[in-house]
C-alpha cells in the first residue's frame, strides 16, 4: 500500500508540475460551462405526444390526427388524468402532452374554448420550436373547422413549461458540459499519461520494479480521478450560484452516477492507451473516437430523437449519452433514483466489461 501512495503521489507531482496541463484539466470546465450559453438545436421531429382529451368531440379528435400525421409529433399515449400525464412526464416517457378542455368544440364558436401545452423544458431551444409547430398546427385545423361565414375566433394555447418554466439555455448545457468535461479528463488524460511512459521507455523501468503493474495503472488513473471530483465540484457549484441551475434531485445520487461515469471513462482510457503506442495516435484516437461523437451524438447539443436511425443506434453505444441523460433527469427533472436505473445499470454494465477489456489488453502487451 505504501508503494502504491508513493506512485500515485509521483504521478501528482508530474501533474502540478506542467503548467498546461493544470490549465486545462481545472481551466476548461470553467471556460466551457460560460461559454456555453447557447445551445445549437436542431429541427425537432419524433416529439413523443400524449394527448388529454375530456370532450372527445369532432374538433379535438381532428386537431390529435393532425398533430399524429405530422412529421414533428408521434402520439404515443392517451391519458384519463393529470397525474397520470405529470407520472409519464417524470419517467420520461412524453416530450409534450395536449390537454383539451370539457365541451371543446361548442366553446369553440364563443371564444371560450382552451388548450393547454405541457412541454419539458429542460432543453428550453427545444421546447420553444415543439410549442411553435404545435401551435401552427392546433391554428390551421382551428380554420378549417369553423362554419363558412362564422368568424373566427383564434385560441390562443396555454403553455406550462415543466422543470424550467424560466427557458433558461445552461438548463441545457450544464449536464452536457459535465458528460464532456469528465470524458476529457479520465480518458483522454490517463491514456496519455499511460502512453507518454511506453514513448519514452519509462514503462519497462517501472515494471522491472517491485510495484506490481496492477499498482502502477491504478497510480496512473488515481489523480485523474480526484480531479476529475474536484471539476465536477467546480461545476455544480458554477452552476449553482454563478448560473442558477438548481439540483432539484438528490445531490449524493447527483454524485454517485458521476463517480460511475467517471469509473466508465477511465476504464475507457485505459482501453485506448493498452492498443496505442504514441501519444499522437492517443489523441487522435480519444478525439475522433471518444470527444467528437460525445459532443454530437450523445444528446449534449443536438436531440438524439431527431437524429436518423443509424446515428441514433451508434449514441447507444456512448456512455456519456445515458450519463447526460441520467444527470438531466436527476439534477434538472429532480426524479427520483428508481427512474434512472436503466442509465445507470447501462453505465454499470460498460464499466465491467470495458475495464475488464482493458486490463486484459494491457496485461498481454505487457508480457
Amino acid at each position: 500500500m505504501k508503494q502504491l501512495i508513493a506512485f500515485v503521489r509521483k504521478e501528482f507531482y508530474h501533474i502540478f508540475r506542467d503548467r498546461r496541463t493544470m490549465l486545462i484539466l481545472l481551466g476548461m470546465p470553467i471556460v466551457q460551462i460560460i461559454l456555453f450559453g447557447f445551445a445549437i438545436t436542431t429541427e425537432v421531429k419524433n416529439v413523443r405526444l400524449a394527448v388529454l382529451d375530456p370532450s372527445n368531440d369532432v374538433i379535438s379528435r381532428q386537431v390529435i390526427d393532425r398533430l399524429d400525421a405530422s412529421e414533428y409529433f408521434i402520439l404515443t399515449h392517451r391519458v384519463q388524468s393529470p397525474q397520470e400525464m405529470e407520472k409519464l412526464f417524470a419517467e420520461g416517457d412524453v416530450d409534450m402532452a395536449v390537454v383539451f378542455g370539457t365541451q371543446f368544440a361548442n366553446n369553440l364558436y364563443t371564444g371560450h374554448a382552451s388548450i393547454q401545452l405541457v412541454v419539458d423544458a429542460t432543453d428550453p431551444n427545444m421546447a420553444t420550436t415543439q410549442v411553435n409547430y404545435a401551435s401552427g398546427i392546433i391554428a390551421d385545423v382551428q380554420q378549417e373547422m369553423l362554419p363558412p361565414g362564422l368568424t373566427p375566433v383564434t385560441i390562443v394555447p396555454q403553455v406550462k413549461l415543466l422543470y424550467n418554466p424560466q427557458m433558461k439555455s445552461a438548463y441545457n448545457f450544464v449536464p452536457g458540459v459535465m458528460g464532456l468535461i469528465l470524458m476529457l479528463i479520465c480518458a483522454m488524460m490517463t491514456s496519455i499519461s499511460i502512453v507518454r511512459e511506453k514513448e519514452m521507455g519509462t514503462m519497462e523501468i517501472l515494471l522491472v520494479s517491485p510495484v506490481k503493474p496492477l499498482f502502477i495503472i491504478l497510480a496512473k488513473a488515481v489523480p485523474y480521478f480526484v480531479l476529475s471530483f474536484v471539476n465536477l465540484a467546480t461545476i455544480l457549484l458554477l452552476s449553482v450560484y454563478v448560473l442558477h441551475v438548481p439540483v432539484a434531485g438528490s445531490l449524493w445520487w447527483l454524485i454517485g452516477v458521476s463517480l460511475l461515469f467517471i469509473f466508465v471513462s477511465l476504464a475507457l482510457g485505459l482501453l485506448i492507451s493498452s492498443i496505442t503506442r504514441t501519444q499522437v495516435a492517443a489523441m487522435l484516437i480519444s478525439g475522433l473516437v471518444l470527444m467528437m461523437p460525445t459532443m454530437l451524438l450523445s444528446g449534449m447539443i443536438f436531440p438524439v430523437e431527431s437524429m436518423p436511425l443509424p446515428l441514433r443506434v451508434i449514441s447507444d453505444f456512448l456512455p456519456a449519452r445515458w450519463y447526460i441523460q441520467a444527470v438531466r433527469k436527476l439534477m434538472i427533472e429532480g426524479v427520483d433514483i428508481s427512474l434512472v436505473l436503466t442509465e445507470v445499470g447501462i453505465l454499470f454494465f460498460m464499466a465491467v466489461v470495458l475495464i475488464l477489456i482493458s486490463f486484459k489488453k494491457f496485461k498481454n502487451r505487457l508480457e
